[in-house]
C-alpha cells in the first residue's frame, strides 16, 4: 500500500502553525494522500490539476482556495504540463480568536460550512487575490524573521485572513464554496457509497463495479487516475479518520474502536493506524489529552 504522508509540523506549542510558501508541485514531487489533525488552507497562484478532497473532486486553477477541515483525507494531483504553484497553511484551532458569548460569528465557520456541505473550494475574485496573497506573504515573513512578537503577528494575520474569507462567502452567494466540479457521475456515487459505508465490510471490486455499472478494470483505473489512490487505500484512510475522531470524542476502548471502524484484527488496526499517523492509537489519544490540557492551562 502506498504510504500516506505523515505530516511533520514545527514543534512549537505556543504557535501551532506552519506554512509552505509558493511551493511548486509536479506529479513527481507531490506527496501521497495524507491525513492530519490541523486545519488547512491551500491557495493556487498558477497551474492546473485535480484536487481530491474527502469524497469530492475539483479542478485546480489560478485563484482557487481550498478549505480543508482537520482530519480530512486529501490528495493534490498537479498537471504534468502546467505544474501547480501554491501556498499551504496549517494551523490548530486554538489560534483562532474567541469572541463574546453573544456573538454568533466564529472564524471557524468557513471550515464548519465546508464539512457540513462537503464543499471545499472557493474561487477567489480577482480583486481580492492581492489582499489574500499579501496576508500569506506576511505570515511567511513573520515565521522567517522571528522578530519580537512574531507569534502574535502570525495569529493576527491568520484571523484577519479568515475574516475576509468568511465575509466573502457570507456576502455574495456566487462566491459560495463550490461543489465537486469534475468526475463521472458513477464515480461520485461510488465515493458517496464508500463514505457512508466505509466502516462496514466493503464488498469486492466486482460488486462495486456492478454497483456502478462499469467494468472492474475501468472502475479501478479511473478511481486511481482521479483520486490518486486505489479503493483499498481510500477506505483505510476513511476508517483511520473515523478512528481518530472516536479516540478524541469517546471513552471507547481501542479494541471497540477498531471493531467499529471495520477491523476484526486488533494488531492489524494498530499497524495500519501507525502507518497513517506515525503513532499507535493509545499514544495518539494520550497526546491529544496532553495537548488539550496544555491549551486549557494557557487559557486560565
Amino acid at each position: 500500500m502506498q504510504k500516506p504522508l505523515i505530516k511533520n509540523f514545527i514543534n512549537d506549542h505556543l504557535l501551532p502553525f506552519d506554512i509552505v510558501f509558493k511551493d511548486k508541485k509536479t506529479p513527481n514531487r507531490e506527496l501521497p494522500e495524507h491525513l492530519h489533525d490541523r486545519f488547512e488552507l491551500v491557495y493556487i497562484y498558477s497551474g492546473k490539476g485535480t484536487f481530491f478532497l474527502n469524497q469530492m473532486l475539483y479542478e485546480m486553477n489560478e485563484g482557487d482556495l481550498f478549505i480543508i477541515p482537520g482530519n480530512t483525507v486529501h490528495q493534490a494531483l498537479p498537471d504534468s504540463e502546467f505544474p501547480i504553484t501554491a501556498t499551504a497553511v496549517y494551523f490548530d484551532s486554538q489560534l483562532i480568536g474567541h469572541y463574546s458569548a453573544g456573538d454568533s460569528f466564529t472564524n471557524m465557520q468557513v471550515f464548519e460550512r465546508a464539512r457540513k456541505y462537503k464543499s471545499y473550494k472557493l474561487v477567489v475574485p480577482a480583486a481580492m487575490r492581492p489582499h489574500l496573497e499579501e496576508k500569506l506573504k506576511q505570515m511567511h515573513e513573520e515565521l522567517e524573521r522571528h522578530e519580537a512578537g512574531f507569534r502574535y503577528a502570525v495569529q493576527l494575520h491568520l484571523n484577519s485572513l479568515l475574516i475576509s474569507i468568511n465575509r466573502l462567502i457570507l456576502k455574495e452567494s456566487h462566491h459560495q464554496l463550490a461543489a465537486s466540479d469534475i468526475g463521472p457521475p458513477w464515480l461520485l456515487n461510488l465515493l458517496q457509497h464508500l463514505d457512508q459505508f466505509h466502516t462496514e465490510q466493503i464488498a469486492g471490486l466486482s460488486y462495486l463495479a456492478k454497483h456502478t455499472s462499469v467494468s472492474a478494470a475501468h472502475l479501478s483505473r479511473v478511481f486511481k487516475q482521479l483520486t490518486g489512490m486505489n479503493i483499498t487505500d481510500y477506505v483505510n484512510a476513511k476508517r483511520i479518520s473515523t478512528a481518530k475522531e472516536l479516540l478524541l470524542t469517546t471513552d471507547l476502548g481501542i479494541d471497540t474502536i477498531a471493531h467499529n471502524c471495520g477491523y476484526e484484527s486488533l494488531p492489524y488496526f494498530h499497524k495500519l493506524f501507525k502507518k497513517f499517523t506515525g503513532v499507535t492509537p493509545g499514544v495518539y489519544r494520550r497526546k491529544l489529552i496532553n495537548e488539550i490540557s496544555f491549551q486549557l492551562d494557557n487559557m486560565t
